[in-house]
């Protein structure tokens, strides 16, 4: 159909066929059969092989190892690569793509150079966090054979010395909105289709402005945040000594705060019907995102755009944390806290162990509402918008919210969103939401939220409602893997499970028996039904 548009256009009246099979007639068969052809589905020609008159001149790959190669100190090593979202840029008017977060940095609606701390360093260049908590940067111009950029610059830790990073899939202009218009375009610097480049760089006194929804890169030696151990201890230890329970002092006794008696609430009967879980290991996530624009469509989060996410007003209803070690390892990190002695000595400590090392290990470790059987949020509710449901989750009834956020002030894990605009039909936010043909994306499962109403993870409640409808339509049960959210779907590794604890052959219970099973700020006695396994290193 598209070749016939084309010939169309071009004035022929033959189809694209007619076409095709006239060519091959005339240039390729030279007399024999087109049918017989198509039948073998090859013709074996004697037309002999034309040589070319004036031959491809390949570049002096020699020459261009020995200047990757140089030592000279004004030459840096460039790596062309395609971030995990944007890719070569062809979605670049998917604001979805845009919004998210790079696993690493944790920047988006940008492209930048990527230096180590050492190069930083040397070159004069920076990153500051300003007064109102956003990340702001300088520039560096780039230069290579007579073409040059100017791109902000984050300082990545873990990146060799003597080599810079630059993404493609920004810059682009034509067909594409606005709000959508960012980055700078890296093809210019995609010589001879060869992704790694000899470059200059030198700093630029004038300020960029990030969005970055990240600013705090280490865990400071709180092992309670990320579980890890080694395979060796994993193998030879007991659980105890590698995973374990926090304690609290109750009647100045010592008491785990998984017994019964460390609590304000009574107990509650939660064997009927089904009662949902959402298991993370550690072990999988390797950061990628799937889960966060799996969740977007299918939950109509909205996208704010790169202002509002300098305000730390991003709507993600699940982020992925990535933390750095401040240490070579968080083994160190813990070892380093353990060891501080008296006020001074924990404030210089502390303050060291806020940057990450340059070469550090890292962990990623998805967040979104725990959905607790004693949640924080809903105590402090004055119009009971948030509650808790027989299955399981934490419920939001979005008609009953009156935006006073007392919830997301409660709520110890910060995964609570709220709407300061309206985000939908609000030319201030031209992205999917403010015209017809974007709004086709929509689930209309979900309703869109209104401005000044808080909203979360819902751990995807239409999705576990239709499960069980067509079941009872069917007349049949439920089978372990049907239960599914948008984010346990979307992970390719499956380090996302989910599912019903009551189904004693479930996936999602053999998990919570496990020993590497923990809850995120389990000391808060918030009693989670999101759980985590710990993280397992081969080394």
């Amino acid at each position: 159909q598209f070749q016939d548009v084309l010939l169309n256009w071009l004035g022929s009246s033959n189809s694209f066929y007619d076409e095709l099979k006239n060519n091959w007639n005339t240039t390729i068969l030279k007399g024999a059969s087109w049918n017989q052809a198509l039948h073998d589905g090859v013709f074996y020609s004697d037309i002999s092989s034309k040589k070319l008159s004036s031959p491809y001149t390949y570049p002096n790959v020699k020459k261009f190892f020995k200047n990757l190669n140089s030592t000279d100190s004004d030459t840096f090593e460039l790596t062309l690569y395609s971030k995990i979202s944007m890719g070569n840029g062809t979605q670049a008017n998917n604001p979805w793509l845009q919004e998210m977060p790079d696993p690493l940095t944790r920047v988006s609606w940008d492209n930048y150079v990527t230096v180590s701390k050492s190069d930083a360093k040397s070159l004069g260049l920076k990153n500051i966090n300003d007064s109102n908590g956003a990340l702001n940067s300088n520039h560096a111009k780039i230069s290579i054979d007579g073409k040059s950029l100017k791109v902000p610059v984050i300082i990545q830790p873990g990146q060799a010395k003597g080599s810079v990073g630059l993404s493609f899939g920004y810059g682009r202009t034509d067909g594409v909105k606005n709000e959508l218009q960012t980055g700078v375009n890296s093809y210019d610097f995609y010589n001879n289709f060869i992704n790694v480049q000899n470059v200059s760089i030198e700093s630029i006194n004038e300020t960029h402005e990030f969005a970055c929804v990240q600013l705090h890169n280490t865990l400071m030696g709180r092992g309670d945040i990320i579980k890890e151990t080694t395979l060796e201890i994993f193998n030879t230890k007991k659980s105890s000594e590698w995973n374990y329970v926090p304690s609290v002092s109750l009647n100045h006794v010592e008491t785990l705060v998984t017994s019964p008696d460390v609590d304000i609430w009574d107990e509650f009967d939660r064997s009927i019907g089904h009662h949902f879980n959402l298991s993370i290991d550690l072990n999988g996530c390797t950061g990628c995102g799937a889960c966060v624009i799996s969740c977007h469509a299918e939950n109509n989060v909205p996208v704010v755009g790169k202002r509002e996410v300098r305000k730390s007003r991003d709507m993600h209803w699940l982020r992925i944390d990535r933390y750095y070690s401040s240490a070579e390892t968080f083994s160190g990190d813990n070892t380093t806290k353990d060891n501080i002695n008296g006020l001074s000595d924990s404030l210089s400590v502390f303050g060291e162990m806020e940057n990450p090392s340059e070469n550090p290990q890292v962990a990623f470790q998805p967040v979104m509402c725990q959905h607790c059987n004693h949640a924080p949020c809903e105590t402090v509710c004055p119009v009971a918008a948030t509650s808790h449901g027989r299955q399981g989750q934490n419920h939001m009834a979005y008609n009953r919210c009156v935006g006073t956020r007392y919830c997301a002030n409660n709520c110890p894990y910060k995964v609570r969103r709220f709407n300061w605009f309206l985000y939908n039909n609000n030319n201030e936010f031209d992205f999917n939401m403010n015209d017809d043909l974007g709004k086709m994306v929509l689930n209309p499962d979900v309703v869109v939220r209104s401005r000044g109403v808080m909203e979360k993870c819902s751990m995807c409640i239409q999705k576990t409602q239709k499960t069980i409808l067509d079941a009872k339509l069917e007349g049949r049960e439920i089978k372990d893997g049907e239960f599914q959210t948008a984010c346990s779907s979307a992970c390719e590794t499956g380090a996302i499970v989910f599912g019903d604890v009551n189904d004693e052959d479930s996936k999602v219970l053999e998990l919570k028996e496990d020993d590497r099973m923990y809850h995120l700020l389990e000391s808060v006695g918030t009693k989670p039904n999101v759980m985590y396994q710990v993280k397992i290193r081969n080394t």
